[in-house]
Parts: C-alpha cells; sequence; structure tokens
C-alpha cells in the first residue's frame, strides 16, 4: 500500500477463519477493509471491530457467494461508498469428506458453486472497475490441495484445481490491464473449517470405503488442529498486496506439506502417491479400499 493512500479491500469469508484474519489484520495494517459473508452486515462489523485497533477502517457488507445479484449489488455499494476497489481477498469456500464414489451429484454441484464459482462470480462483478482504473489484485485463497489430489477430499481438491487452472488463464488475460492475480496456498491450519467440514451422503456405514476413510480422516483433522492459527496467511496476503510485481503462487503451512508440493513436481507419480497412502494410512487392495462384496 502506497503511503497517504488507503486502499479499499473486500475480503470474503470474513466471518471465521482465514477470511476473519485477514480482515483483522489488513484493517490494523492501514487498509479500508470492507468485510463480507451471509451474516447480518451490522452484527459483523460490531464483532470485528471488537478485534482490531482503534482507528483501524472495517465495515461489512452481507455477500452471498453463490448468489450473482448478492455479489454485483455487495461490489456496487462498495464502489458507491468508497470510489475504489483496490483489491479483493477471497477467502470463502468449505470442504466435504469421503470417497469420490460416496459423492452425489449435489455436493459434487454444491461445493463447485462455493469453491469454484463463488470465485468467479466476485472476480467478474471487481474486475470492471479494477480494469477502469488499470490496477488492482484479485488474492484468491486456494489449497495446498489444489496443487495435488487428497484421498477422501477428491471433490474438494477438484474445486481447488479448477480454480487454480482458472487463476492461470485470468492472470494472463488481465495483465495487460494492470489487474494482477495471486493465488495462495494454505496447507493445514487451526480454524473452524474442521468442524465444518460436510461428509459425502455415502460415507456412512455401508460405504466400501469406511474403515481408509475413518482412518485419513483421523490424519487429517490431526494436522488441522494441530496446526497454526490463520494470522500467518493474513501477514502474507498483507505483504502481497504490498508487492509492487507479486508472484502467482505463494504456499503457506507447515514445512513437511510446502515439500510435498516440490517433491510432487520431481518424482514419478506412482511414487508419490505411494507416499500420499502411506501418510494417511492407506492400506492396499483388499485391506480397507473398496471392499463391499456384490450380490449375486
Amino acid at each position: 500500500m502506497s503511503k497517504g493512500r488507503c486502499d479499499t479491500v473486500l475480503v470474503t469469508g470474513a466471518s471465521s477463519g482465514i477470511g476473519r484474519a485477514c480482515a483483522v489484520h489488513l484493517a490494523d495494517s492501514g487498509f479500508r477493509v470492507v468485510a463480507a459473508s451471509r451474516q447480518p452486515a451490522d452484527a459483523l462489523a460490531r464483532d470485528l471491530r471488537a478485534e482490531v485497533s482503534p482507528g483501524s477502517e472495517i465495515q461489512a457488507v452481507v455477500l452471498d457467494v453463490n448468489d450473482e445479484a448478492s455479489v454485483g449489488a455487495a461490489v456496487t455499494d462498495i464502489l458507491r461508498k468508497t470510489g475504489r476497489l483496490d483489491a479483493i481477498v477471497h477467502c470463502a469456500g468449505f470442504g466435504v469428506g469421503g470417497a469420490i464414489e460416496d459423492t452425489s451429484d449435489a455436493e459434487v454441484r454444491a461445493i463447485f458453486d462455493t469453491n469454484f464459482f463463488g470465485a468467479l462470480r466476485v472476480c467478474r462483478a471487481a474486475l470492471p472497475a479494477m480494469r477502469e482504473r488499470g490496477a488492482g489484485t484479485l488474492v484468491l485463497v486456494s489449497s495446498i490441495g489444489g496443487r495435488m489430489g487428497l484421498p477422501f477430499q477428491g471433490l474438494y481438491s477438484a474445486s481447488k484445481f479448477a480454480l487454480e487452472g482458472a487463476a492461470e488463464s485470468l492472470s494472463l488475460e488481465v495483465r495487460a490491464s494492470g489487474v494482477r492475480v495471486v493465488l495462495i496456498e494454505p496447507g493445514d491450519f487451526r480454524t473452524g473449517f474442521t468442524d465444518r467440514r460436510s461428509r459425502a451422503s455415502g460415507a456412512d456405514d455401508q460405504s466400501a470405503y469406511r474403515q481408509a476413510f475413518e482412518r485419513a480422516l483421523a490424519v487429517i483433522q490431526s494436522d488441522e488442529r494441530g496446526g497454526s492459527t490463520p494470522e500467518p496467511i493474513a501477514r502474507l496476503v498483507r505483504r502481497v498486496l504490498g508487492s509492487r510485481r507479486p508472484r502467482l503462487r505463494y504456499t503457506i503451512g507447515p514445512l513437511p506439506q510446502r515439500a510435498a508440493v516440490q517433491l510432487k513436481k520431481v518424482l514419478p507419480g506412482r511414487v508419490f502417491e505411494r507416499i500420499l497412502a502411506l501418510y494417511y494410512r492407506l492400506d492396499a487392495r483388499g485391506r480397507g479400499g473398496a471392499t463391499r462384496a456384490q450380490g449375486g
């Protein structure tokens, strides 16, 4: 952020987790923050103001990333009130746990509607004003799971893989207009994401994957609950917004998880798959994998 200028930043998913940490830290760092969530705006604003330092500028707006009209109205309201929108920090998202085979079409559509299409709606709404000014930054919170397929989080990974691909293309398309696109790829952090993760409709006692899923889920939850709080991500976002030439990707999280991203680039696919299988305690086929007996 340039000295003497107060940049306006819209933070989605600001009611909890990474989004909340980003909203609070950016406000304390001198940005004019508009915190967005589906919660009533007045209640969210009061809640966040209790956390920020005196004099920090933070307000709230109702924004449902699953509703194009809601996104458009929120962005229009911000531009009307502040006259500018310098950056988006898009954090809204959720996870579904369970085998891909056990996940219904409706559940797949729901996670893509929020994690992928939600990001597109926000970007499309903000881009005209940014292009007109010839400046702006779109920070999209992806995941290390957007760089590698994670067991029993397959549709979450798929939604983040899609987001990563779209962001690469978008970055090229808006480059000449002065707008920058940045992907933040967190590993495991301690947020409410763990408790809010839903289970696939077929991930019940009858699932062929039940035992393997429960073992992998125990590892996943242990890593998340044992991770850092999300403030380091907020500090990274602050550095990104202050950079004149931000990178396309920033990976953040525990060292083994960041190392795994690099290992995937150099190891044979099946070797890397075996490492993940060992880490997530997946048995060889026939010992806890898909073993549902077929009726005759």
